[in-house]
């Protein structure tokens, strides 16, 4: 039976949690994989929104199984506000499972993003400060702390110590701040041991096991294709694989599992934090589109930069990714745009580029080459159907369609789960 993995194909942003939200509907299981409390999801239902950080944007719907994998890195503070907050508003939580094996974010961690953060300066990458990229750090160093360390206080005390021995020398020598103790980090993760404990379990052979007695699995990407620590805009990315091949991995499920990947694309571009953004606007159409589409970061409350459609980046991320479906999100935020450009190239020192350069260096100082489609004026919140949407309308998402290099599915014309259009069934 079907696994699906729904990834971001710009900088994040793009609409990925009303999408896993309405596959939630039809399906069993849904799987955050990767990264942790720094990239969050707005999901509108029957005109209630929800601000998701941490949880799986299908635990809105009340026939599925939400899962945390053990991709994750988890902030047990930031996890057990966001289920009191979903309860206090009537939503059950009970059903939630997370990974044995998905990391923690220490207190440390946070401290160590901020004060290295402030350190470089003018070289700062723009980190949400969470701690998420120290958490994978240690990971990837070994000295990293699992959920199931909880359980043990005496292995979780050996494995605090380790970690803070070398810890405590950077803050103290490097970063002039006071040392962090041992009891003090031991004593914040036991509080919430008793609490986890019903949660937690081998996700991995739990989704398995789904997939055997025929049940639909969805994976859904944290942050987004061109944030990926391998195939993104380093080094201004995240510090996981938020791409289709790292869904896999940080859910346990195998390649050959997946049935479809969808990529969600914004009818414009957004991109939260530093880093090279070629169809960046910086007039009042910037601000119109970040006003109009209300672009501010459910995490931070930064404001989103934004641009024109770069289907250059559309074409590369569904390469990378493999994608057999787009998702394009907010086409209601240009109505009544008179002439909308789509980035269709770069020129770079006098010379087009037709796909994403090899070079970060090339990226950086590339110049948009634009295609310019009429817009419209017409309300197409209300469509439902591809053949209600105005004339222009039509012709800009099938030109998207033909530059993109993959079809476009679903189109969204507003937040609401209802306000999207069905072209091809994603669950079919």
């Amino acid at each position: 039976m079907p696994a699906l993995v729904v990834v971001g194909a710009q900088w994040g942003d793009e609409g990925k949690g009303k999408t896993t939200d309405i596959l939630g509907t039809r399906v069993d299981y849904v799987v955050k994989p990767n990264g942790g409390n720094n990239a969050g999801h707005t999901v509108v239902v029957g005109g209630e929104k929800y601000e998701l950080k941490l949880l799986p944007a299908g635990i809105l719907s009340p026939n599925v199984t939400p899962v945390i994998g053990n991709g994750v890195v988890v902030n047990l503070e930031a996890l057990f506000e966001e289920i009191e907050m979903l309860e206090s508003r009537g939503a059950g939580t009970s059903a939630l499972r997370i990974s044995a094996n998905a990391h923690v974010v220490a207190p440390y961690h946070q401290t160590i993003d901020k004060v290295t953060e402030r350190f470089l300066g003018k070289r700062a990458i723009g980190t949400t400060g969470r701690g998420i990229g120290p958490a994978y750090a240690d990971k990837v160093s070994r000295i990293g702390i699992r959920i199931q360390d909880l359980f043990d206080e005496s292995i979780l005390r050996q494995k605090v110590e380790g970690a803070l021995r070398q810890k405590n020398e950077l803050l103290l020598k490097v970063y002039n701040r006071r040392a962090v103790e041992v009891e003090e980090t031991v004593e914040y993760f036991l509080q919430y041991a008793e609490r986890l404990r019903p949660m937690v379990c081998d996700t991995s052979l739990l989704l398995n096991e789904a997939l055997d007695a025929g049940e639909v699995v969805v994976m859904e990407g944290g942050q987004a294709t061109m944030l990926d620590v391998d195939h993104g805009t380093y080094p201004f990315v995240t510090s996981s694989n938020p791409s289709a091949g790292g869904a896999v991995i940080g859910a346990g499920i195998g390649p050959t599992r997946i049935t479809r990947v969808i990529g969600i694309v914004k009818a414009y571009t957004t991109r939260v934090g530093a880093g090279p953004f070629p169809t960046e606007l910086f007039d009042e159409m910037g601000v119109r589109l970040q006003k109009t589409g209300g672009e501010y970061g459910v995490n931070t409350g930064r404001p989103r930069r934004c641009g024109w459609y770069d289907a250059v980046i559309a074409r590369y991320a569904a390469r990378v990714n493999g994608f057999t479906d787009y998702v394009l999100t907010k086409l209601d935020v240009l109505t009544g745009i008179e002439e909308i450009p789509v980035c269709v190239a770069y020129e770079i020192d006098g010379v087009r580029h037709d796909e994403m350069p090899a070079s970060q260096s090339d990226f950086h100082h590339a110049t948009p080459i634009f295609e310019t489609f009429p817009g419209w004026d017409e309300d197409i919140s209300v469509a439902r159907s591809f053949e209600e949407l105005p004339e222009n309308a039509q012709n800009y998402v099938l030109a998207l369609e033909r530059l993109s290099g993959c079809r476009i599915s679903v189109i969204g014309v507003g937040p609401d789960r209802e306000q999207s259009i069905v072209r091809h069934e994603l669950l079919d």
